[in-house]
């Protein structure tokens, strides 16, 4: 007898509407850094643009998909507890 398992609805946190004096971050064009790179959490998928965590290399950094204008960019990399920090200020609205 094979034992099905029901899975939630999985989607990633709501990213909050930017505050009026939030963190202007510098976007850059992604990179051949690492072959693989590991995310580590997303925003929900509902809005036009997703922001991904990312881990690669032993260093983080935050990807933004713009599915409208068909863009990917991604912040510098840096530590990824530096990197958690700033996806985390996104997510809040004090950051973008």
């Amino acid at each position: 007898m094979t034992r099905r398992v029901a899975f939630p609805d999985l989607h990633g946190p709501h990213v909050e509407p930017p505050e009026p004096h939030h963190i202007k971050l510098t976007w850059h064009e992604p990179t051949n850094r690492a072959p693989r790179i590991r995310i580590i959490s997303y925003s929900c998928e509902c809005e036009a643009i997703l922001y991904e965590l990312c881990s690669a290399a032993g260093q983080g950094f935050i990807r933004r998909t713009d599915r409208e204008q068909g863009t990917v960019h991604e912040t510098a990399w840096t530590l990824t507890l530096k990197a958690r920090r700033t996806f985390n200020r996104i997510l809040r609205g004090k950051a973008r």
